[in-house]
């Protein structure tokens, strides 16, 4: 479903990182965002200022200036808010990670998509929802399981320090990765079960479908020939086993034992080209 989503009232927010990595995409949509509308830019340092300058937008159409993080950011912080519902979001893709961006159908060119932003129409879109009120806006996949380097603390810098100078003394060699194992999943679609413990998975993945229904694919593994993927379709998916990761938008995410996913149809809206 699209609607027309012009506006003369922007609220403009522009990421820090979009700043930093790339400050002539962020002037050249500066402009002709300001060239064609009322734009009140922000400019915030961190995560805080980021989320007051969006609390703040008033009646403006809020737009964001960064990359899919960004993005997934301000969704978020509009979704806790619940007011993402009666917002039509628009973004810039700036950046290095612009996959998300690109799969909902955002130019990633700094004059395209400014240009959408003005003349372009809303979309509504559904949301994946999950049990501790995080957001997925395009697909999540859960990979095979893989050794885990240590992790350095975030609170000792003179390690991350000495392990630097190590690497520099020492001649590096070549280590092999650690082989992915494969993973033991409950994977159940609106209480029906997929797959269960007993079958070993080589991946899951979960993508936002159409009306309100969510995509799920399990590719069980193969031993001699190729095993068929498992398809269905559900509103809500929980998968449960042991410690897994997952993988969605621009980050990774747990460990976690269980986790549910729920479809909301409608739940956001973007902004594209209108042609889209």
């Amino acid at each position: 479903m699209v609607t027309s989503a012009t506006s003369d009232q922007l609220l403009v927010v522009i990421d820090p990182v979009a700043r930093r990595t790339d400050g002539e995409s962020v002037r050249i949509a500066k402009d002709v965002l300001s060239a064609g509308a009322h734009a009140k830019v922000c400019l915030p340092e961190g995560p805080e200022e980021f989320a007051r300058a969006l609390s703040r937008r008033g009646s403006r159409r809020p737009v964001v200036v960064g990359d899919d993080r960004a993005l997934v950011r301000a969704v978020s912080l509009l979704h806790r808010q619940r007011e993402l519902s009666g917002c039509a979001l628009s973004v810039v893709p700036v950046g290095s990670l612009l996959s998300v961006a690109r799969s909902l159908g955002v130019p990633t060119g700094a004059v395209a998509a400014a240009r959408a932003v003005l003349d372009g129409v809303e979309r509504r879109l559904d949301l994946l929802v999950d049990d501790s009120d995080g957001v997925v806006l395009g697909a999540l996949r859960i990979p095979p399981v893989t050794g885990q380097a240590p992790a350095v603390e975030a609170g000792r810098p003179w390690l991350r320090t000495a392990q630097s100078l190590v690497r520099t003394l020492v001649p590096a060699r070549e280590t092999p990765a650690p082989a992915p194992r494969p993973a033991r999943l409950r994977v159940e679609v609106d209480g029906v079960t997929l797959v269960d413990l007993d079958q070993p998975v080589e991946g899951v993945s979960v993508t936002p479908g159409a009306s309100g229904l969510a995509e799920v694919e399990v590719r069980p593994l193969s031993v001699g020939a190729e095993a068929s993927p498992l398809r269905a379709q559900g509103r809500c998916v929980s998968v449960s086993g042991a410690d897994f990761r997952y993988r969605a938008d621009a980050g990774v995410w747990g460990p976690v034992r269980r986790r549910t996913w729920t479809v909301w149809e409608g739940a956001w809206g973007l902004t594209v080209p209108g042609s889209s």
